[in-house]
């Protein structure tokens, strides 16, 4: 398959025209504008005819869609230690939001036990997307049954100036504000954010149908200047 002459053929140039809008980062030239349905179905069967290595361990990609595919065929990768390599080797290489969020490798889920130490490494990073997918990893997969309040307090000592850090730091505290609750506040109480961070929280919170209306009126009053 020609992975790139595939992609024109699905290209949509509305969508194309409303990502150049959202994802700022990102050089407008090089997003072609495929949905992301597609982008999944090109991934399953990359993945399914094993044909996919070659295109994942060519790097630097040229389009933003090619980046998107790449996220979606390491979701789909099994093993956790060649989908461990694959996402350590492309997170370089992410420059933009929507990608770094773009999947949750099922290899991952499987294995949180094994995963949290690399997350502690990603959010140890120098890079703006590879502190934010860590976060995002710790968000999407530890907040539930594999829950520690010790990942609340690793997210709260990240201090960035990156808006797209800070973003995820607010969201994951959003997050935990609706799962964790009791854990969380105290992160809000004490102020143990930035104000920024703390505020968007807080803003996050209580637009989320997950949180309480009386825990809503509490994070209001909690609001810093």
């Amino acid at each position: 398959m020609n992975i790139e002459k595939e992609l024109f053929k699905l290209q949509d140039k509305k969508y194309r025209d409303m990502q150049i809008t959202i994802i700022p980062t990102v050089k407008a030239e090089t997003i072609i504008g495929v949905r992301t349905p597609e982008l999944k179905k090109i991934a399953k069967e990359l993945y399914k005819s094993n044909n996919y290595k070659e295109f994942i361990n060519s790097l630097p990609h040229k389009y933003f869609d090619e980046n998107q595919l790449h996220a979606f065929i390491l979701g789909e990768i099994k093993d956790y230690d060649e989908c461990l390599d694959s996402v350590n080797k492309f997170l370089p290489y992410i420059d933009n939001w929507a990608t770094c969020d773009q999947s949750t490798p099922k290899a991952f889920v499987k294995n949180s036990d094994r995963l949290i130490g690399e997350i502690k490494k990603w959010l140890k990073s120098k890079e703006t997307y590879t502190i934010r997918f860590g976060i995002g990893m710790l968000m999407r997969s530890y907040l539930d049954d594999n829950f520690k309040e010790e990942y609340l307090e690793l997210v709260s000592k990240i201090k960035s100036d990156e808006y797209y850090v800070n973003m995820m730091i607010a969201w994951y505290f959003a997050t935990a504000l609706a799962k964790q609750y009791d854990s969380t506040i105290k992160y809000i109480e004490n102020n143990k954010l930035d104000i920024w961070v703390h505020n968007k929280t807080i803003q996050k919170a209580v637009e989320s149908y997950r949180v309480t209306n009386e825990h809503k009126d509490y994070l209001r009053s909690l609001k810093r200047k």
